[in-house]
């Protein structure tokens, strides 16, 4: 027999889903995967049973629905004060996902390199080794997650095709200040390269924290490839609705990447989804409200159980200091964790190139039901985990 390709060596399955998978097994709460409990907005489940009668149920246009994109071209206005036109600045993909990896595929060519930051979410890494391209890491700081000038500079200076940016960042909730977004800027048209963007969780962002669409800066628009999702924002991650917006001679290219990868977004979510797109700013002010609080839930139980973990600026995430159990293996760790606490975790290494083994991440996209239980289970890991070890 042949052998099999050998990137497929150079990373393995989705530690995230794996550790999915191992919270079902046990019956723990599932804090690993980054998915609501709660139901999406009722307006659009109200006009998904209309589609489901009405349809369509067929093949969609394949770079996304006219209606769709035109209803996404305002949504984009409103909050970044671009015009975009929707013929020819969009491409709708099956998630965010495969807007990553298209956008990663359309710029560069088997060789170049892409710098991510580490921790990065589990992905970057892949679609850079499964686009033929080399990535290099740099390493964001804790408590902040600041990166260093002269570092960033000194991966720039080998001439990378692109960065890829996830702001506010998967798995730390770092919220990316206006000057280090600048300074990135800077770099991009000095050495001439992309910047790929990862938005999902542009609407939560903590205060006093802002966030900075990075095609907004000056000059940065020819060069961006903004990756952005409705999962999160409507809590549909199910639905896989992402899409990419960029210049026209990019989205050319993005284009056809897409067509091949999936041939279109399911038509009767793009359908539905529309009315998501169209609320007011209230439904942006009373999501943040709502996951404002349910981080507030998560921290202030961490606090009170003596659990050291960070102070997400966005997103919704929240990493977990393991140091005092004396695990060299985190997975090991997390798999404890779910089968003797009932909680599941992912373990931090999955995020960094360091070798950083001490951190394991949480998620608290959850009814605050689920969030307490979590934090009732967690009251007993100290005692049963060391008792384990």
């Amino acid at each position: 027999m042949p052998e099999l390709a050998e990137k497929i060596l150079l990373f393995t399955d989705s530690v995230i889903r794996r550790m999915t998978r191992i919270s079902e097994e046990y019956h723990a709460v599932n804090l690993s995967q980054g998915f609501p409990d709660f139901s999406p907005p009722q307006e659009i489940l109200d006009r998904l049973s209309e589609v489901a009668q009405k349809g369509p149920h067929q093949y969609g246009l394949t770079w996304g629905a006219e209606n769709f994109r035109k209803a996404l071209s305002e949504y984009h206005y409103c909050f970044t004060k671009q015009r975009i036109d929707p013929e020819k600045e969009i491409v709708v993909t099956c998630g965010s996902t495969e807007a990553m990896m298209a956008a990663v595929m359309t710029v560069t060519n088997p060789g170049d390199k892409v710098i991510v930051f580490s921790p990065f979410y589990e992905n970057y890494g892949a679609d850079t080794i499964l686009s033929g391209a080399d990535p290099i890491y740099v390493p964001l700081y804790p408590p902040l997650f600041d990166f260093n000038y002269e570092e960033l500079e000194k991966a720039f200076k080998k001439r990378p095709k692109a960065l890829i940016l996830c702001n506010p960042s998967n798995p730390c909730g770092k919220v990316f200040t206006k000057e280090e977004l600048e300074y990135i800027a800077f770099l991009a048209k000095k050495y001439d390269t992309f910047v790929i963007t990862d938005e999902v969780y542009e609407h939560i962002v903590y205060k006093p924290y802002v966030h900075t669409y990075f095609s907004t800066l000056p000059g940065m628009y020819e060069r961006t490839l903004t990756c952005g999702s409705l999962s999160k924002t409507y809590s549909i991650t199910g639905w896989r609705l992402g899409y990419i917006i960029a210049p026209p001679a990019i989205i050319n290219g993005a284009k056809q990447i897409h067509d091949f990868l999936t041939v279109a977004a399911p038509s009767p979510l793009q359908e539905a989804a529309i009315v998501g797109l169209k609320f007011g700013k209230s439904y942006y002010d009373d999501l943040l409200s709502m996951y404002t609080h349910k981080r507030t839930i998560m921290m202030d139980g961490l606090d009170t159980l003596g659990i050291s973990h960070t102070n997400p600026q966005g997103a919704y995430y929240i990493l977990l200091d393991i140091s005092e159990y004396g695990f060299d293996n985190d997975l090991e760790f997390c798999e404890l964790l779910a089968r003797d606490i009932g909680v599941g975790a992912v373990p931090g290494s999955s995020f960094f190139k360091e070798p950083v083994y001490n951190l394991i991440r949480l998620h608290f996209a959850k009814n605050d039901e689920t969030l307490y239980e979590a934090l009732n289970r967690l009251e007993k890991m100290k005692k049963i985990i060391k008792k384990r070890k």
